[in-house]
């Protein structure tokens, strides 16, 4: 039995040709099939170079197991949640490898409704009878139908239905794709705009898709990768800058000055916008920062609800409160009526509405939050021994700790500050997120303390 070292805690990925293969990729749809009794399951790709093939695999071991497969082509993660649910599918699998290197690819694996399968309701078994199928070309028997099909323009019109065409003011906007997969979205969007008469004007960067990435992988929740899109937001005199990651579940923010804004500023903002829709629904957010969502949310009359950090339990928190949005510091972003998925395009359209209503910008909106909420931003450690290090960290901010979280990781609140401790689950890493209420300078003091204790432990 091959051990297959591609499956991880919420999704599939490795490096093309080791840990991934077509053949893999043939066991993997093979697997689901089998484990799911599905009758039929919707496929796409990102813009990787092997995605096509890799998918292609996927959906002859989907027929191979009795399974109808209808493909939907080249898109973006949110595209294959919506096709699922709208398509009222057994499942959905999208070929991806997100930001990561250009030689890895992977897979994100929905259920019935866009639920997320992970090592917790199903990954774990998957894997299992993929790693006991043996292929033999033989025996392969396509018992199941394939079809390709097109629901770009449903999709479109259902990301647009979160907003009011009427309520958008003149904008020029710079959208950097990163020539991952969500430009073709644009494209269709930028034709509604201007079918409607809506007087956004899109500057595209970046914009052709290109599996090659010849401007480097798209991730601009690293710093190192966002200059391209502050600079064309300056040289364009644009009023907001949007940059994605390469299967968009993710989008980020530039405000005027070409500033790049903390996901977790964005989260706040877009959850006193839907309460202002829906007054006393439930907001569910991450735990590694607070402050600022709590204090929205209270003040505009919601339920702020915590969650362990990750989209599968994101997503089953928000079912289960049956809240209208949920949102991570790290740019994702789910809303209940897209099936409680995440989505990287309805944020900027939502932000659009809001800065035209407002007749505002961005830096407006935000830099009140900063420095009412001063935070470090998420700060990595590769860590030889993460439990003794966060050990000693609980054991020396005991004495005058006001309240011990551990909802994910290790949260301690003093009153006045506050930081959250995580370990990763794939790597010797631990992530510090540290706040203050009004005080930069606490914060800046308090996440010098806290490096102090995880250098020492660093590998």
């Amino acid at each position: 039995m091959d051990q297959l070292t591609c499956f991880k805690t919420y999704d599939i990925r490795g490096r093309i040709d080791s840990e991934i293969t077509t053949d893999i990729a043939w066991k993997i749809g093979k697997a689901f099939g089998i484990y799911s009794n599905a009758k039929a399951v919707v496929v796409g790709g990102d813009c990787r170079l092997t995605s096509e093939s890799f998918k292609m695999a996927v959906a002859n071991g989907l027929r191979d197991a009795g399974v109808d497969v209808i493909d939907i082509g080249m898109v973006g993660t949110e595209e294959i949640y919506f096709a699922t649910s709208y398509l009222n599918l057994d499942g959905g699998i999208e070929i991806t490898a997100s930001h990561n290197p250009i030689n890895y690819n992977g897979m994100k694996i929905v259920g019935k409704n866009s639920q997320p399968i992970s090592c917790e309701n199903g990954l774990n078994e998957i894997k299992k009878i993929a790693e006991s199928i043996e292929i033999d070309a033989n025996i392969i028997n396509l018992k199941g139908k394939y079809n390709k099909i097109s629901l770009k323009d449903e999709y479109v019109d259902h990301i647009l239905s979160f907003i009011d065409l009427n309520n958008i003011k003149p904008l020029k906007v710079v959208v950097n794709s990163g020539n991952g997969s969500a430009g073709p979205v644009i494209d269709c969007l930028e034709k509604r705009f201007q079918e409607n008469n809506v007087p956004i004007t899109i500057i595209k960067q970046h914009h052709d898709v290109d599996g090659t990435f010849p401007h480097g992988i798209p991730n601009p929740l690293l710093p190192e990768c966002r200059q391209d899109t502050s600079d064309a937001v300056l040289h364009h005199g644009a009023d907001l800058g949007i940059a994605f990651d390469g299967d968009f579940d993710r989008c980020f923010f530039f405000d005027k000055n070409g500033r790049f804004i903390e996901g977790y500023y964005i989260v706040g903002l877009l959850a006193d916008s839907f309460l202002k829709k829906e007054p006393g629904a439930k907001i569910i957010h991450d735990p590694r920062l607070i402050y600022n969502t709590i204090d929205i949310v209270k003040k505009a009359g919601g339920t702020p609800v915590m969650s362990k950090t990750g989209h599968a339990f994101i997503k089953d928190r928000m079912r289960l409160e049956n809240a209208i949005y949920g949102g991570e510091m790290s740019a994702h972003h789910y809303f209940r009526d897209f099936f409680y998925c995440d989505s990287g395009m309805i944020p900027w359209l939502l932000v659009v509405e809001m800065l035209s209503i407002q007749n505002t910008g961005l830096s407006q909106l935000i830099d009140s939050y900063i420095s009412a909420w001063p935070a470090s931003g998420e700060i990595n450690r590769r860590i030889a021994d993460a439990r003794a290090c966060i050990k000693e960290i609980n054991d020396n901010y005991a004495p005058s700790v006001l309240s011990v979280e551990h909802v994910d990781g290790l949260s301690m609140d003093f009153g006045d500050w506050r930081f959250n401790l995580r370990s990763s689950n794939t790597e010797n890493l631990i992530r510090l997120n540290v706040e203050a209420r009004g005080d930069y300078a606490l914060m800046e003091a308090k996440t010098s303390e806290l490096l102090r204790f995880l250098d020492a432990y660093v590998e």
